[in-house]
């Protein structure tokens, strides 16, 4: 990683109280003053290190103006770490921000509808990080079905980013950092 962009700091990896499905991942929240540096609260995409070792990731905001990285099993193998390890961390934004995962049932509306298809392609990466970003923050599948079908209309009318929607859960608390395993 040859950004010079990049920093550098120390971080306990932490185990999720529960952690669900594949469960032997683990996270670590970014110091604030780190966090304040990076193109944006909501979710953004990094290139980095953890121990040395490789990586590219999104961070997720934590609801408290910082982020979240979200540390798979194989990453803390290959890095030869495991949770309450103190790990140290190198970032940098991403060159470009890659282009998200359409989950399928944003997928599935949009192919129905060719005008919110049209404005969902003529949208930047970032605007399409928010509106997926929107609809998987749902924490029921009634609201989050309510919002596949409010953002298909949404951008059949011609909006480019989600109104009212803040991406870094402070306001609305809808987004947060795992709770820690004690």
């Amino acid at each position: 990683m040859a950004n010079t962009d990049a920093f550098t700091f120390a971080a306990k990896l932490l185990r999720p109280a529960s952690p669900g499905e594949g469960g032997a991942w683990g996270f670590l929240v970014l110091p604030k003053a780190v966090s304040e540096k990076l193109p944006r609260r909501g979710r953004t995409s990094v290139e980095g290190t953890l121990d040395g070792h490789s990586f590219q990731a999104t961070l997720d905001p934590d609801g408290r103006l910082s982020h979240w990285l979200k540390v798979s099993e194989e990453l803390q193998e290959a890095a030869g770490v495991s949770p309450g390890d103190v790990v140290e961390v190198r970032l940098a934004p991403a060159g470009t921000e890659p282009e998200p995962q359409l989950p399928d049932d944003l997928r599935k509306a949009l192919a129905s509808s060719p005008a919110a298809k049209a404005t969902w392609e003529d949208t930047t990466t970032i605007a399409r990080l928010d509106w997926i970003h929107w609809v998987e923050s749902a924490k029921q599948a009634k609201t989050r079905q309510r919002r596949v079908e409010n953002a298909c209309d949404m951008l059949a009318a011609g909006e480019r980013r989600v109104c009212c929607f803040d991406s870094s859960g402070y306001y609305s608390k809808s987004l947060s950092a795992p709770k820690a395993q004690e």
